[in-house]
């Protein structure tokens, strides 16, 4: 029988703690008792977990044996801010199919009340990646990035690729560009990495697409422009789209 899996909140060598809500659900609903196996997550890495002691306030493991497991996509999905009941819905989805992190962006188009409440989402979208990344067995859990603007995003990717010796293949999916695909894009940097798994980072616009000042912020910082195809989207739909087709050239 497949083992549970859990996400510590705190660990060392030997042992690793859950607290909060996972405590109280693994005491009082699973009725958990020193004993019970399960694997746990514990600073990127996966483990065969023995149960220590219980109590609704802290359950603590002692850790056996390290499990092999599949790393993270690299992948960025930089995503415009959207409605919010959908944009939960994509990040419990880019979860699944293991984006390394999401950056949430203020694009001029996006709307002005969910621009103003994005900030107050972020533990929420956090929480849903959490939940998400131990309900499909990943060995880590996708960075949320604070909301920021689209310019502030673009300018600490460009000085991360400074200090960073791997290089990213940046990308913005752009519903005007109809002569470079994905997959075109995909199969270039594939060839330049030489043989290695390169970095991938992808922007997606809000409704309404890219302002004109921003495609001109993006071309002037290196990204290529991408589609999808000729069909119209959905800004969830189009950043799951896109993570599957870079998945299917990276795993």
């Amino acid at each position: 029988m497949t083992r549970r899996r859990w996400i510590a909140g705190h660990w060392d060598e030997a042992t690793a703690t859950l607290t909060g809500a996972q405590a109280e659900h693994l005491a009082r609903v699973l009725r958990a008792v020193p004993g019970m196996e399960a694997d746990v997550v514990a600073g990127g890495f996966v483990y065969r977990a023995e149960i220590a002691s219980v109590s609704p306030e802290e359950v603590r493991f002692n850790l056996l044996a390290a499990l092999e497991t599949d790393p993270a996509l690299p992948i960025t999905l930089v995503v415009s801010v959207f409605k919010f009941d959908h944009m939960e819905w994509g990040i419990e989805k880019a979860t699944e199919l293991g984006v390394r992190a999401i950056a949430p962006v203020i694009a001029r188009r996006t709307e002005k009340h969910l621009a103003a409440a994005a900030a107050k989402r972020v533990e929420r979208w956090r929480r849903i990646a959490h939940e998400a990344a131990q309900q499909s067995r990943r060995a880590d859990v996708p960075e949320i990035y604070d909301p920021v603007s689209l310019a502030g995003r673009v300018k600490a990717a460009e000085q991360g690729s400074v200090s960073d010796s791997t290089p990213v293949t940046r990308i913005v999916l752009a519903e005007q560009e109809r002569g470079v695909t994905l997959r075109a894009v995909v199969e270039e940097a594939m060839r330049a990495s030489g043989g290695e798994m390169p970095q991938i980072e992808m922007a997606f616009g809000p409704e309404g697409g890219w302002a004109p000042e921003e495609e001109a912020l993006f071309d002037a910082n290196g990204w290529r422009a991408a589609s999808l195809g000729p069909r119209i989207l959905r800004a969830e739909t189009a950043s799951i789209a896109a993570l599957a087709v870079v998945a299917s050239f990276l795993e």
